[in-house]
């Protein structure tokens, strides 16, 4: 079994970091070096970069930007945001990046993530699922920073993305984003069920025990978090100690 990996969250839009709930209300959080240069120091296994309003803003993702980041950055790189193309993967990789994230394209061209995976090889590329749970009951994946509805599931998309080379699936609850009450387990368990790729759960933590249920009830095989790393006190180094004294096998 792989080791489980704690992988903090940022998020950038308009030359700083933010944070909200539920894709909405944000609020500046600081700049993108300060808070690298603070995970570096917290035995950090990966980290995430989302740039949050590159797609809506139809613009490509800044690489001086991540070249910049990629230089701070003494651990696994993931980046998003903006992505389109072949090019933009290549020269993401190119500056710095480790893997690419690819949201709102992964669903309006699906092919770009068989020719990511063919050209840099599936451990590159990492396809981000926000969904979100409608009045029905069921789960609808949501595109452009969670605003523009699909139609598809969750289940679909994750299922497409493994078919076409993906190397794991971000999976993002957007009603828990921010909230920091916990996972939404029920999603998470119904893509990890359905998938052989790993599943990096997304979008609610606010404490280490959501953590543990992500990866015992939902069936997660990493866990992301932004809001609680941002907010209080607790840190991924104490997330591993506590997943380690439950069980967990954890990177040290």
């Amino acid at each position: 079994m792989l080791k489980v990996r704690i992988m903090p969250t940022v998020l950038y839009k308009n030359f700083g970091l933010v944070k909200g709930i539920g894709f909405d209300s944000q609020r500046r959080v600081g700049s993108a070096i300060q808070a690298i240069k603070v995970y570096n120091m917290r035995q950090v296994d990966e980290l995430i970069f989302l740039d949050i309003t590159a797609t809506n803003e139809n613009r490509c993702p800044d690489f001086q930007l991540i070249d910049e980041i990629a230089d701070e950055c003494f651990m696994p790189l993931t980046v998003g945001g903006g992505i389109k193309n072949i090019e933009d993967i290549r020269m993401l990789l190119k500056v710095g990046a480790d893997k690419v994230s690819i949201n709102t394209m992964a669903v309006k061209n699906p092919d770009l993530i068989r020719l990511a995976s063919l050209e840099f090889g599936s451990q590159c590329v990492v396809v981000s699922i926000d969904a979100k749970k409608m009045p029905d009951g069921n789960y609808e994946v949501f595109t452009h920073s969670g605003t523009y509805p699909t139609g598809k599931t969750p289940v679909e998309v994750a299922k497409s993305a493994e078919e076409m080379g993906a190397g794991e699936i971000l999976l993002t609850s957007i009603d828990r984003d921010g909230t920091m009450t916990g996972y939404d387990l029920d999603l998470v368990k119904s893509v990890s069920e359905c998938l052989s790729i790993p599943v990096i759960a997304s979008g609610g933590a606010g404490n280490y025990q959501h953590f543990l249920d992500a990866l015992i009830k939902g069936k997660a095989d990493a866990v992301a978090a932004a809001s609680m790393f941002h907010f209080t006190e607790q840190t991924p180094l104490e997330v591993k100690s506590f997943l380690k004294q439950n069980g967990i096998n954890v990177r040290t």
